[in-house]
C-alpha cells in the first residue's frame, strides 16, 4: 500500500488560490493577514489534516521550544517524580518536553542524544545512564552550545550545571541509623562505582565503617545495575558464601526490594536478623512488609531546579553564567525493614 502523501503548505495555498507564504503566514498569526484569511487556513489546513515541519520552522526561528530530557528508566518513581516537576516547570514558560529513556544502555544513551539534537531541541536535561562511561556523546552537545544540565547521575568532568542530593553523605547517615540499632556488620549492595553518586555512596560507606570502628569487609560488597534481579541474586550470594551481615545497605529501593524477597524466602527475618535500607523512597517503599526504610532523594525539588537552570541558561544565552552545582540534603525515612530499638 503506498504511504499517502503528506499535507504540505503548497496544498493549503492551491485550495485557498492564495501563495505558499500568505499561508505560513497565516498559520504563525501575522498581523498582516487577515482574519478571515487567517480562519479560511486554519480550517482548510485541518481539513487537510495538515502537520507543520517542527524541525523546519525550528531551523527558521533558530528556538524550538523543545526541551530534551533523557532518564535511565520511566518505571522509576524517582525519574517520573522528576520528569512531572520539570515539564510542570517549563511548560509555563512555553516549552515542551520530548522523554527518551536509555534503559541504562549507552548506545541507547547515545541514539536519544543524536535523535535530539537531530529534533533541535533548545536543551537537554539528562540523568546518565549505568553504563556510561565516555563521556563524548554529552561532549557533543555542549560543542553545539545546547544548554546542558545533568540531574542526579552526572560526571564533574563535563563541568555543566548539577542537580543532586549528597550521596557521600546518604552513607554515612545510613550507617549511622544501623549502628544505632546495634548492627556490627553491614554489607552494601551498591552500583557500579565508575558512575560518580555509586562511588560516592561506596566512598560514604567505607568512611562510615571506619568511623565507628566496624569492619570492612570487601566480599560484603557488590556492585550492580541494582534492578529487582540484582538485588535478588546479590542477597542470595551473601547468604550462600558469606558468615550472614547483620545488615544491608542497599543503594537502590528496587534491588532493596529484590533482596527483601531473598531473605523472606530463607525465613530470615527483617530487621531482627538482617536489618535492610533502601535509597530512593520509591513509592512501593512503604507498601511491602516490613515496610522499607530508604533515603529520600527530593525528586521534585530535583526537577525544579534542572529546569530552573536550563531556564537561567536560555536568559543568558550570549552571557557566561557561572556553573551551578546544587547539591541537596539526604533526609533518611526509618521505616519497619531497619527499625530493631
Amino acid at each position: 500500500m503506498a504511504n499517502k502523501k503528506k499535507t504540505t503548505i503548497k496544498d493549503i495555498a492551491n485550495v485557498l488560490g492564495i501563495t505558499p507564504s500568505a499561508v505560513s503566514k497565516a498559520l504563525n498569526n501575522n498581523p498582516r493577514i487577515s482574519k478571515k484569511t487567517k480562519a479560511n487556513v486554519i480550517q482548510v489546513a485541518k481539513n487537510l489534516n495538515y502537520q507543520p515541519n517542527h524541525i523546519a520552522s525550528a531551523l527558521r526561528k533558530g528556538k524550538s521550544n523543545l526541551v530534551g530530557v533523557i532518564i535511565p528508566r520511566a518505571n522509576s518513581h524517582f525519574f517520573s517524580s522528576v520528569i512531572e516537576k520539570i515539564e510542570d516547570v517549563l511548560n509555563k514558560e512555553g516549552y515542551n518536553i520530548i522523554i527518551t529513556q536509555s534503559n541504562e544502555s549507552y548506545t541507547k544513551e547515545c541514539n536519544n542524544i543524536d535523535a535530539l539534537l537531530y529534533t533541535q531541541v533548545d536543551g537537554i536535561i539528562a540523568s546518565m545512564a549505568n553504563e556510561t562511561t565516555q563521556l563524548d556523546y554529552y561532549e557533543k552537545i555542549k560543542s553545539q552550545n545546547i544548554p546542558l544540565i545533568l540531574f542526579d547521575r552526572g560526571e564533574n568532568d563535563l563541568n555543566v550545571d548539577y542537580v543532586g542530593i549528597d550521596d557521600y553523605q546518604s552513607s554515612h547517615i545510613v550507617i549511622k541509623h544501623l549502628v544505632e540499632q546495634g548492627c556490627k556488620r553491614i554489607a552494601h549492595i551498591g552500583g557500579f562505582s565508575h558512575t560518580r553518586i555509586y562511588k560516592n555512596r561506596i566512598r560514604g560507606y567505607r568512611d562510615a565503617l571506619k568511623k565507628y570502628n566496624l569492619p570492612i569487609e570487601d566480599d560484603l560488597i557488590t556492585e550492580s545495575n541494582l534492578s529487582i534481579e540484582d538485588g535478588r541474586k546479590n542477597m542470595q550470594k551473601l547468604i550462600d558464601t558469606t558468615t550472614l551481615p547483620d545488615a544491608v545497605y542497599v543503594a537502590g529501593d528496587y534491588a532493596a526490594l529484590g533482596a527483601l524477597q531473598v531473605l523472606k524466602e530463607n525465613n530470615i527475618n527483617v530487621p531482627k536478623d538482617v536489618a535492610l535500607v533502601g535509597f530512593s523512597n520509591d513509592t512501593f517503599s512503604s507498601l511491602v512488609t516490613p515496610s522499607l526504610s530508604s533515603i529520600e532523594q527530593h525528586s521534585e525539588k530535583i526537577g525544579e531546579l534542572a529546569a530552573h537552570a536550563f531556564l537561567k541558561r536560555m536568559s543568558h544565552p550570549d552571557e557566561k553564567v557561572s556553573l551551578n552545582k546544587m547539591i541537596l540534603k539526604p533526609q533518611l525515612i526509618v521505616r519497619d525493614s531497619s527499625k530493631r530499638k
